[in-house]
C-alpha cells in the first residue's frame, strides 16, 4: 500500500511520518490491493480543544468503496495509534460485509421516509450560507452498496445513483436507529 503522509497547519516529524506510514501499510494488508491511503495530521491551536489538538484522518479507497476515519488527540502518536486502530476496524468490517454479501448474506431492507424539510436558518433566524462544495464521479450503485459506503464514510447520508432505478437518491439514518431511503417521485 502506497502511504501519503502530510501536515495541515503543521510540519510532521519524520518520525512520526514514518511510524503512521508503517502502521497504516500494515492495517492496509487487509485488502493488499495496492491501493493508496492518505494519511492528514492537523494541528489545532484553539485552547478550548487542548485534548483535541491534534487531528488525524486516513482516507483510502478499498474494493471500490471509501473509507475515511479521524481521531484526535493531546499530541500525535497517540491519534495515530487511536486512527489507525479505527482504520483496521472499518477495513476488517468492510471486508466481512463483502465477503458475505459475496456468500449471498441477509439483505437489509429500508423503510420508506416521510417527507419533511426544514429551513436552514441560523440563530439569528437569517439563511445560511453554503461555506462548502463537493463534486464526485457517481458510479451507479444497489442500496446495499449504498449503505455500506455510507457507513464506511461515518456520515449520516449518502447520495447515489441508484442502479436498480437510475435515479439519484439520498441514504440516511432516521432518528428510530433505522435506514430511510428518500427517491424521486
Amino acid at each position: 500500500m502506497d502511504v501519503r503522509v502530510h501536515g495541515k497547519n503543521m510540519q510532521v516529524a519524520r518520525g512520526v511520518r514514518e511510524l503512521a506510514e508503517e502502521k497504516v501499510k500494515h492495517a492496509g494488508r487487509i485488502f493488499d490491493d495496492g491501493g493508496s491511503a492518505d494519511v492528514e495530521f492537523t494541528e489545532r491551536s484553539n485552547p478550548k480543544l487542548a485534548e483535541q489538538r491534534y487531528k488525524v484522518e486516513i482516507t483510502t479507497v478499498a474494493k471500490g468503496h471509501t473509507v475515511r476515519i479521524e481521531a484526535s488527540s493531546l499530541d500525535d502518536r497517540a491519534a495515530l495509534d487511536i486512527a489507525v486502530e479505527k482504520f483496521e476496524r472499518q477495513l476488517r468490517r468492510l471486508k466481512e460485509r463483502l465477503v458475505q454479501r459475496h456468500r449471498g448474506g441477509q439483505k437489509r431492507t429500508t423503510d420508506s421516509p416521510e417527507a419533511g424539510l426544514d429551513e436552514a436558518q441560523d440563530s439569528l433566524g437569517l439563511p445560511r450560507a453554503v461555506v462548502r462544495t463537493k463534486r464526485f464521479d457517481m458510479r451507479p450503485m444497489s442500496v446495499d452498496e449504498a449503505v455500506l459506503q455510507m457507513e464506511m464514510l461515518g456520515h449520516d447520508f449518502f447520495f447515489f445513483l441508484d442502479a436498480e432505478t437510475g435515479a439519484h437518491s439520498v441514504l440516511y439514518h432516521r432518528d428510530d436507529g433505522e435506514l430511510g431511503l428518500i427517491e424521486p417521485a
